[in-house]
């Protein structure tokens, strides 16, 4: 038997049959990461956008989505909407703490950057909001969103990207 000092992590592009895992990475972490910024109501008017799985497979893969894997089983994911939009970024509470959300966020950074992105911007729950400013984003507004009956918080950040420098 051989214990794993340092697990692997790894990504890979998101694929239609990830979408029954992803919608439960999804819900586990709205419902056990941020519930010391929202009610029990507003939680789970948040998690119901996930509740008809074909439609949170459309919204993946209508999105350049990325999958967050250790040793090969998916922990978290990431989505890009557009070129400079990050959408959503989802890990599972069991996997927090590992620099997985580090690691999605920095991919869809260079991802965007390659794209022709000057900037990239999230709206942020305020539970993740922390997380992003660590990770250079710089809150720019407040937000009320309304989904279903419930109105939530969140903060639109942004982060500038290094310009791409021109080969000589």
């Amino acid at each position: 038997m051989m214990a794993v000092a340092h697990p692997r992590l790894g990504l890979r592009p998101f694929l239609s049959a990830d979408s029954p895992l992803l919608r439960e990475i999804f819900r586990d972490s709205i419902e056990e990461l941020t519930s010391e910024d929202y009610t029990e109501a507003q939680q789970e008017a948040w998690a119901s956008v996930a509740d008809d799985v074909e439609d949170f497979r459309k919204k993946l893969s209508g999105q350049l989505t990325l999958v967050a894997t250790l040793e090969g089983s998916p922990v978290g994911f990431a989505s890009l909407e557009g070129k400079e939009k990050i959408d959503m970024v989802y890990v599972h509470p069991a996997a927090v703490g590992q620099g997985i959300g580090a690691m999605l966020v920095d991919a869809l950074e260079k991802l965007a950057g390659s794209r022709g992105a000057v900037k990239l911007t999230v709206d942020a729950s305020d539970s993740a909001r922390g997380f992003f400013e660590k990770h250079g984003f710089v809150a720019q507004q407040r937000n009320s969103v309304s989904i279903g009956d419930e109105w939530l918080a969140n903060t639109t950040l942004h982060k500038q990207l290094a310009a791409k420098r021109e080969a000589s």
